[in-house]
């Protein structure tokens, strides 16, 4: 595969920002959004619940979770591979912590509930005719707690 430099580097900075607009819907609880950046048939595996197929799927998965649930995700060391053209893979160590909307916050915010987990993204990403890139398959998995 023959690639040029500037192709590439605008490749990965576009799978990146992709991966990072993920964790900031999940984040803000745009279901919608979050499901926008997949694929219309793309894949997303969850840690903690059965694998949800399509953008309609993925809404409803993050829909059924309790409204006061409070996440931040920091995505760190995203590494993307370019594997084609119009395909790339990324990997990204995610950090969570996980609240509760219902608890007032203070003037270092909200208190975490339970103990930070280190997890991973693995998405497989594909380039749009418009040039975006878009999700195809997202397996998340959680790798260390304490």
């Amino acid at each position: 595969m023959l690639i040029d430099e500037i192709t590439l580097l605008s490749a990965e900075a576009g799978c990146r920002r992709i991966v990072l607009l993920s964790a900031h819907c999940i984040d803000a609880g745009d279901h919608a959004g979050l499901a926008a950046l997949f694929t219309p048939d793309g894949a997303l595996h969850r840690p903690s619940g059965e694998p949800a197929q399509g953008r309609g799927a993925i809404t409803a998965a993050y829909q059924a979770r309790p409204p006061e649930r409070l996440t931040r995700h920091l995505v760190v060391s995203t590494l993307v591979e370019v594997t084609a053209p119009d395909q790339a893979s990324a990997v990204s160590r995610v950090l969570l912590w996980v609240g509760d909307d219902r608890d007032a916050p203070g003037p270092q915010g909200r208190p975490r509930r339970g103990a930070p987990l280190l997890g991973k993204f693995a998405d497989r990403l594909r380039r749009q005719p418009d040039g975006s890139w878009l999700i195809e398959r997202r397996e998340a998995s959680f790798e260390l707690h304490g």
